[in-house]
């Protein structure tokens, strides 16, 4: 078992080690444990935000946060080992979305930074598999549709903080609904398995015929439900109210800030606090 290395030691190095004055010394990533990575990710992150971009310093404390951090996208890639793309590939592009993650963290945001990059980590292995593979061959106009539909549906989902609809895509992209739904029909075009595919090796589970079957969500969270019921009824009303507008209503932070007279960004501290609130009783219920 790797000991536990102290925080504070290793957030001071020496400089002749590292070569770089000012910055820590890096221990090799698989001598520091979980813990001990995010409290050395959150230094470093607040050490990269006084760089300038382009540095060598820059370079070094951004290529070593994606070495302490690797951690996440082996555990993201393992969530498709069914798939039939190499594990090596999918950990690649997992590395990617790490990247962008590291690019777009702001230790301001008060979030966990595996709580902020596992997402995007996610996203872009999704991403590989919905650009790259096609188990049915579709005419090259419907896969670039498709992703023409992918790139719009992105922006429109950020802009209106929702799915966007179908007449809403047709409009970005100037087509007919027709042409959009196809487009998305193409999607269906995904890589397949055989049937009798087997797991790994040393997983027990089987063919993929006998692990088939119906998952009803509404049924995995009725007991999420419940034990939220009991946390939200404390709330405040007015977080309460938010709660609805946003999660019954599917109303923007705009809408709701609107709807309340406060700031949009007033409505996302309160929702984060809110949801953090939710969050942590839910874990105590556990």
């Amino acid at each position: 078992m790797t000991p536990r290395l102290d925080a504070e030691s290793l957030a001071v190095g020496s400089a002749s080690e590292v070569g770089l004055e000012g910055l820590p010394e890096i221990p090799p990533p698989n001598e520091v444990d979980p813990v001990d990575a995010r409290a050395l990710s959150k230094t470093l992150f607040a050490r990269l935000e006084a760089l300038e971009e382009g540095t060598y310093e820059y370079s070094y404390v951004r290529n070593t946060l994606v070495e302490l951090n690797l951690a996440l996208v082996k555990f993201a890639a393992s969530r498709f080992r069914s798939r039939s793309e190499p594990m090596e590939d999918i950990v690649q592009v997992g590395t990617i979305g790490l990247i962008k993650a590291i690019d777009r963290f702001e230790l301001s945001r008060g979030v966990e930074f595996p709580t902020f990059a596992m997402p995007t980590i996610v996203g872009e292995i999704k991403r590989f598999f919905r650009d790259t593979s096609w188990s049915v061959r579709v005419p090259r106009r419907l896969q670039e549709l498709r992703l023409d539909l992918a790139k719009a549906g992105d922006e429109l989902a950020q802009k209106l903080d929702r799915a966007p609809t179908v007449a809403e895509l047709a409009e970005k992209l100037q087509l007919s609904d027709a042409e959009v739904i196809e487009g998305m029909s193409a999607s269906n075009a995904y890589t397949a398995s055989s049937l009798d595919a087997q797991a790994d090796e040393d997983d027990s589970e089987g063919a993929l015929t006998d692990r088939i079957g119906y998952e009803d969500h509404d049924l995995e969270g009725i007991e999420n439900v419940e034990s939220l019921k009991p946390l939200i009824a404390e709330l405040p009303e007015r977080d309460r109210k938010i709660l609805s507008l946003r999660f019954v209503a599917n109303m923007t932070q705009s809408e709701i800030g609107e709807e309340l007279g406060i700031s949009q960004m007033h409505v996302s501290r309160l929702l984060t606090r809110t949801l953090s609130r939710l969050r942590r009783g839910l874990m105590v219920d556990e």
